[in-house]
């Protein structure tokens, strides 16, 4: 457990020995230890943290080393799950008395107090099932992490125009450019760089969908809490820093077509029955094309 330190005190509501950190390692060894340290004044109150390594190197690796420095829950697993399923496999190692999982990337800093903000505002409310911060780039830059479920008009707009056409009105409805949020409202989905669920719905919903290997299981996750007339909810007021997806460096042909992979699952899966066939044909070559031009780029 991490020591205490001064940030604003949780909820009396909520015991602070129920809420919990977990998060997936893949290499993550330059950005594992700032992550670590940034909680250490993330809460009031002790945490539960729970670092999943997709890339283990042994018991003696640096991970492994950082985690428990940290007094962080080591877990190495056999294989590459993604990002979905290593979170699901820390949830699973989770005590049983954990009520709210914050779920985190490792090249994430939180700023004081961010989690003791983000649960205050949320767990009195039952029809709240995920909150997430204002989420800022390394540069401060405003991330859009709080966006609205993609519909089929517009994830065809954006999947044939977002490269063409950046300013395209499908491309900002999806990414909600035109109104970054300043202040707390409904999200349809939050991102998966750092939010925080409800533990029993996370156990209803089975976890993020682990046929998602990466991309879209945040999307997918966000979709199917509004399915079960739940909330996800963006609270500003608490922030954390992202800096950039350092285990994607040096691949990333690869996850800009992991990326559209996903995006075909979600929306064809949303969108499934026989009248929809011809979409989803349309979406799916949209979203191909778009790959391979993105692909391109990415290897210059």
């Amino acid at each position: 457990m991490l020591a205490k330190r001064v940030a604003t005190p949780l909820n009396p509501a909520l015991d602070a020995s129920h809420v919990a950190v977990v998060t997936v390692s893949y290499g993550s060894d330059d950005v594992i230890g700032p992550f670590l340290s940034s909680l250490m004044t993330a809460s009031v109150n002790p945490l539960h943290i729970v670092v999943a390594d997709n890339k283990p190197l042994g018991k003696s690796s640096v991970i492994a080393a950082m985690a428990k420095k940290a007094g962080a829950i080591y877990l190495a697993l056999p294989s590459n799950r993604g990002y979905g399923g290593a979170i699901n496999a820390a949830v699973r190692a989770l005590p049983a008395e954990i009520e709210w999982v914050v779920i985190s990337n490792p090249d994430v800093t939180v700023n004081p107090g961010a989690i003791d903000v983000l649960l205050n505002s949320v767990c009195d409310d039952e029809t709240i099932a995920a909150v997430g911060p204002r989420i800022l780039s390394a540069d401060g830059e405003v991330y859009p992490s709080a966006r609205t479920i993609p519909s089929l008009t517009t994830g065809v707009g954006h999947a044939l125009f977002a490269d063409v056409w950046p300013t395209n009105p499908w491309s900002r409805r999806y990414r909600r450019e035109s109104n970054i949020p300043t202040s707390r409202r409904d999200a349809g989905w939050l991102s998966g760089a750092f939010l925080a669920v409800r533990r029993r719905v996370l156990d209803d919903l089975a976890g993020f969908d682990e046929g998602y290997f990466m991309y879209f299981e945040d999307v997918d996750l966000g979709y199917r809490i509004g399915k079960l007339g739940l909330r996800s909810v963006y609270e500003p007021s608490a922030v954390v820093v992202h800096t950039g997806a350092h285990s994607t460096d040096g691949d990333s042909a690869r996850m800009v077509r992991a990326h559209h992979v996903s995006a075909r699952r979600f929306l064809s899966r949303k969108y499934a029955g026989p009248l929809l066939l011809p979409v989803r044909v349309v979406l799916s070559a949209g979203l191909a094309i778009r790959s391979r031009i993105a692909e391109r780029r990415a290897t210059r």
